[in-house]
């Protein structure tokens, strides 16, 4: 393995579009390693209850024992809803919990949208939100703790990761578009069960503006994370700009 390879380790709940990361690897260069992990749940559900369950330090645990050993240089959970909805002190707690068990850095969807909208410098955002409206407030809320100005935020309702996971180019691409504000410096698209890996140019030119999606912005942490971020094309605006002014 090079050691100009990026080595990390994506924690993601069940099964919708963990597919996007070893795609985002692929597309990187030099290309990334990955190991994708699907931890446990009691239930596929868009709900607080079941959300703060899906990212409990228990079953961030039970996952990470899974990237013992597989000399990683980082690692995220990756998923945005299950860790705002426990909030900034439940975020550290999340970021804690994998260090002590992987002793690499780690970090979180929810961290990583907070850390890339500031990359861009962007100062006020519009949401798409695949959530019901309570969850997705909730992610409003977590973004006014970074002095984010949320000016438009729309959510869906739909409940379970596995039917968002389904949705395919078409349909996220008007999805986006149909959720943009036009005093918005850039449109969040924040469910790591929708898929965006393949689209994130078409996206981009759609919204007439940056776009961060979930798994995008997730990768990006990881890189990040490693010290081995690069600016590249075809990956968005995140990974156009210089990380590292």
């Amino acid at each position: 393995m090079s050691s100009t390879t990026p080595r990390m380790g994506f924690l993601y709940p069940g099964h919708a579009a963990e597919d996007d990361y070893p795609r985002l690897a692929r597309m990187y260069k030099p290309v990334a390693d990955v190991i994708v992990v699907h931890t446990e749940f009691d239930e596929d559900a868009h709900t607080v209850e079941a959300l703060r369950e899906m990212g409990s330090p228990g079953r961030l645990i039970e996952g990470a024992r899974h990237l013992a050993d597989k000399n990683l240089e980082a690692v995220l959970w990756t998923s945005t809803s299950a860790s705002f909805v426990r909030g900034i002190d439940g975020i550290r707690e999340q970021i804690e919990t994998l260090e002590n068990q992987l002793h690499v850095p780690a970090s979180t969807t929810a961290m990583g949208f907070a850390r890339a909208i500031a990359a861009i410098n962007a100062k006020r955002v519009a949401i798409a939100a695949t959530y019901p409206e309570n969850v997705a407030l909730l992610f409003t809320a977590f973004l006014e703790h970074f002095d984010i100005d949320v000016v438009r935020m729309t959510s869906h309702g739909i409940v379970t990761a596995a039917e968002v996971g389904t949705l395919e180019r078409e349909t996220v691409i008007r999805f986006a578009t149909d959720n943009n504000h036009p005093d918005a410096d850039a449109l969040l698209v924040p469910d790591t069960a929708l898929h965006s890996a393949a689209w994130l140019e078409d996206l981009e030119m759609a919204a007439g503006k940056p776009v961060l999606t979930a798994n995008q912005v997730s990768f990006w942490e990881g890189l990040r994370l490693c010290g081995k971020l690069t600016p590249q094309a075809g990956l968005g605006t995140l990974f156009r700009v210089d990380p590292w002014n």
